[in-house]
C-alpha cells in the first residue's frame, strides 16, 4: 500500500512539472512558440526548447546551439548549471519532473507482457548515452562545421525523440503549411520516437537508462551528489523487497547510487524496516558491509 501511494504522488509530480514546464498552453492552440524572458533560463530536464508550451530552454539544446554563435565555444552557463544539479540532487529531476520521463511512464502502463534488459546486454546498453552525450551532444556540433564556421544541434536534429512528441507534433497540427514539407528526416524521427514508445511497453523507462544524454550528464555526479540513497546494514532484513520495487532492474542494496538509478524512491518506499534511506548527506559517513542478496 505505501509503494502504491507513493507512485501516485510521483506520478502527480511528474504531471505537475510536465505543466509547469510547458505553461503556455495557449501555444498548442495557436502553434506559437512562447518568446518572454524565461526562455533564456535553462530547465533542469528534458523539455524541448520548441515545444510550443515550453518556457524554458532544455539544456541539451543549449549546448549544442553555441555551435551556431560566432562569439562562443563553450556555454559556461549550461554546463555550469548542469554541474550544480549533478552535484546537488544527480538524477533526482529524471524521477520526479522529466516530461519525457513521465510519458515512458505512462507507455510502461500498457498491460503487455514486461521484458526487463539486464544482464551483460542492460551493462553495454547502459553505456550508450555517454557515446550520445560525448559525440552528437558535444562533440559534433563543434567539429562540423558548414562554410560559414557555424556548427548544426545534431543531436536535436536527428535523434532526440522529445522533440518529435513535444514540438513536431503539435506544430503540425496547427501549422499545415509545415505538413507539406515533411520529407525523410521527419519520417526517420518518427520512427525513433516510435522505438523508445514500443521499447517502453516492456520495459521501464528505457530512454532514460540507455540512450538520455542529459541523464549522462547527471549520472557522472550521481556517486557523490550531496542527495544519495543509504543502506544501513543493521537494519536490513537481506529480504529483497527494495530490489523487487526498482523498475529498473537495480539492486538498491548493493549500489544504492547507481549511475542508472533515476532516485524515484520506490525502493525506499517498499523498504519494510527503513534500513534504506534517502536524503542529503553534507558529511560522508564511514562506510559498512553492504548487505548482499540475489535478484
Amino acid at each position: 500500500m505505501k509503494i502504491k501511494k507513493h507512485s501516485r504522488f510521483r506520478t502527480f509530480i511528474l504531471a505537475f512539472s510536465a505543466l509547469f514546464f510547458n505553461a503556455n498552453v495557449k501555444g498548442f492552440f495557436t502553434g506559437t512558440l512562447f518568446t518572454g524572458a524565461s526562455k533564456n533560463v535553462c530547465v533542469p530536464v528534458f523539455n524541448c526548447y520548441s515545444c510550443p508550451g515550453a518556457i524554458g530552454s532544455c539544456p541539451i539544446g543549449a549546448l549544442q546551439a553555441v555551435a551556431n554563435s560566432r562569439k562562443f565555444n563553450v556555454s559556461f552557463y549550461v554546463v555550469g548549471f548542469l554541474t550544480l544539479v549533478g552535484v546537488s540532487v544527480g538524477r533526482l529531476f529524471c524521477g520526479w519532473a522529466c516530461p519525457f520521463g513521465w510519458f515512458q511512464d505512462l507507455i510502461y502502463k500498457i498491460p503487455v507482457k514486461k521484458r526487463p534488459i539486464i544482464g551483460k546486454i542492460g551493462r553495454i546498453l547502459s553505456y550508450l548515452k555517454y557515446v550520445i552525450l560525448a559525440v552528437f551532444v558535444l562533440f559534433l556540433p563543434f567539429a562540423v562545421t558548414n562554410n560559414l564556421g557555424l556548427g548544426e544541434p545534431l543531436y536535436c536534429k536527428w535523434l532526440c525523440p522529445a522533440g518529435t512528441f513535444q514540438a513536431s507534433f503539435p506544430l503540425l497540427l496547427t501549422n499545415p503549411s509545415l505538413r507539406e514539407i515533411l520529407g525523410w528526416l521527419y519520417s526517420w524521427k518518427v520512427l525513433v520516437l516510435v522505438g523508445i514508445a514500443a521499447l517502453s511497453t516492456v520495459t521501464s523507462r528505457p530512454f532514460c537508462r540507455f540512450f538520455c544524454p542529459l541523464g549522462a550528464f547527471y549520472a557522472v555526479f550521481q556517486r557523490f551528489s550531496l542527495y544519495r540513497l543509504t543502506v544501513n546494514p543493521g537494519s536490513c532484513t537481506n529480504c529483497g523487497a527494495c530490489d523487487r520495487a526498482c523498475k529498473l532492474d537495480l539492486t538498491p542494496q548493493t549500489e544504492p547510487n547507481s549511475p542508472d538509478c533515476i532516485r524515484c524512491l520506490d525502493c525506499v518506499a517498499a523498504c519494510p524496516t527503513k534500513a534504506l534511506t534517502a536524503g542529503f548527506r553534507f558529511v560522508e559517513k564511514p562506510k559498512s558491509v553492504s548487505c548482499q542478496t540475489e535478484k
